[in-house]
């Protein structure tokens, strides 16, 4: 007769940035992977952009997140422009 060993696995992981003190919680070694990635990228394109440029992407991120169907359309509408994305 062989001991059954317990199933080894993730609960959950919880992960806190020591830079701005967001928590986001994962309940896999990959979402938390991708979790910290992403977050790390975040701070990244934060720390490139001058005060205007943060507040003009946060407005169109705002925007734009709470319209999917308008994201959809606007990545529609420059997939059809030219490359110099000049007015037609």
């Amino acid at each position: 007769m062989t001991a059954k060993t317990p199933a080894c696995g993730w609960d959950q992981a919880a992960f806190r940035c020591g830079r701005c003190g967001a928590q986001h919680t994962a309940t896999s070694e990959a979402d938390y992977l991708k979790t910290v990635g992403v977050h790390g990228d975040a701070h990244a394109v934060w720390d490139r952009l001058n005060p205007i440029e943060r507040d003009g992407i946060t407005s169109i991120l705002r925007t734009i997140l709470s319209a999917p169907d308008l994201a959809a359309e606007l990545l529609a509408l420059a997939d059809r422009q030219p490359a110099g994305g000049g007015d037609q």
